[in-house]
């Protein structure tokens, strides 16, 4: 018999709550957590506004001296396994025999900027600097902090890299390898280096307030970046069922294709994630789903591509579909994204409130789908589909559905 896959616990912390109930309940209120910056001084760059977390120190959760020698984004990794796992309510025995993959698009780049002005100034760098800047800070810390044995996996596919984690852990699960997988993505690139970086690729909005991130829009200019990190509890169903687990649903399908196109543009129409999309339909075993939640980056070239992507694929049925792109709201986590975008699916599937696409006032003609424009829409869902893309041509996707207890 083919081993399922459930999720019994969520958590994160991103721009618009530091807990999972606070996220969605300010996604479905078209909330946004885009900001001015204020981690450093943008007096001299381009960009403004970025999706900041909000009122967190990593000595919330760590001692100081921990706090001292964590980066950013594993810190937010921390967080949000925290809660996850406490959600999940999973024993020590349970712990000890999972396994953890998460994933990260950048890694530790506040301490390789600090670390680089450092060596600089006063050529030295810190003794913690290799073990703060790798991207499997996030997943060893987790492991270390609740003694998890099992798989430890970093992914590093770009802005697939949090649902490609989630999609290996459930194949993991459903190999029969484990029957517990800690799952997610971190990321936290709001400084000069990461800023300036992706800025200098013209990749993101130049605007000055929360507008900036605005999906589908007719004068969207680029993407904001955000910040944050979200996990997942993946269990094979029938142990979460004989420990009386919470279940928030299943994972149905993942898959994942290559453009093997280009470094940065994605293939017109975003051909490889129409095969990504057909891939995973037909292992979920449906023809199509009752939510989107989009890739949707407020980039010209991607939001058209992605809206023709679900025309094609979905043909005259896609105008029924409603898309929303909650990184109106929340800006692009990069790694993290994927992660966030899928448990929200989860939480749309539980609550049967879609959260609505802001800043959604004059739509481009050739994105013609049903976006929830500006407002939050009631709606049954069962199934949601979470899209991802990332430079160098990742193609990500994951279908959820609900559980019925069968």
């Amino acid at each position: 018999m083919s081993r399922k896959v459930v999720v019994t616990g969520i958590g994160c912390i991103t721009p618009v709550g530091n807990d999972a109930d606070t996220t969605f309940t300010s996604l479905v209120a078209g909330q946004s957590g885009i900001s001015p910056i204020t981690l450093f001084d943008t007096s001299d760059i381009n960009v403004k506004v970025a999706g900041e977390v909000k009122d967190f120190s990593p000595e919330d959760i760590l001692d100081s001296k921990t706090a001292l020698h964590t980066d950013r984004f594993a810190a937010f990794a921390i967080k949000a396994s925290d809660e996850a796992i406490n959600d999940s309510e999973l024993t020590s025995d349970d712990l000890e025999n999972a396994g953890i993959i998460f994933g990260c698009g950048m890694g530790g780049i506040d301490t390789a900027f600090n670390e680089t002005m450092n060596l600089l100034d006063n050529n030295v760098m810190s003794a913690f600097s290799v073990p703060m800047m790798i991207s499997d800070a996030a997943s060893s810390a987790i492991s270390i902090r609740n003694g998890i044995k099992g798989t430890n996996i970093n992914v590093s596919s770009a802005c697939s890299s949090s649902a490609d984690a989630i999609g290996l852990a459930a194949t993991i699960i459903k190999s029969g390898d484990r029957d517990v997988m800690i799952a997610g993505g971190a990321e936290a690139i709001i400084n000069p280096l990461g800023i300036v970086a992706f800025d200098s690729c013209k990749a993101l909005s130049r605007k000055k307030d929360q507008t900036a991130s605005s999906p589908f829009s007719l004068n969207r200019d680029g993407f904001v970046v955000g910040e944050g990190a979200a996990c997942l509890i993946l269990e094979e169903e029938q142990h979460a069922v004989n420990r009386g687990a919470k279940i928030y649903g299943r994972i149905l399908s993942y898959a994942s294709t290559s453009d093997a196109y280009h470094v940065t543009k994605p293939l017109r129409d975003s051909e490889g994630l129409q095969r990504a999309l057909k891939a995973a339909l037909e292992k979920a075993g449906i023809d199509t789903v009752d939510y989107i939640n989009a890739h949707g980056t407020s980039t010209k070239l991607n939001d058209v591509n992605e809206t023709n992507c679900y025309k094609n694929v979905f043909g005259n049925k896609a105008y029924d579909i409603p898309v929303s792109s909650t990184k109106s709201m929340t800006g692009h986590l990069i790694g993290a994204a994927g992660a966030l975008e899928i448990m929200i699916c989860l939480c749309v599937i539980n609550s049967g409130i879609i959260p609505p696409t802001i800043n959604l006032n004059d739509p481009d003609p050739e994105c013609d789908l049903d976006y929830v424009p500006n407002v939050a829409v009631k709606k049954n869902v069962r199934t949601a589909l979470s899209s991802s893309m990332g430079f160098g041509g990742h193609n990500s996707v994951i279908i959820v559905g609900g559980y019925d207890g069968e």
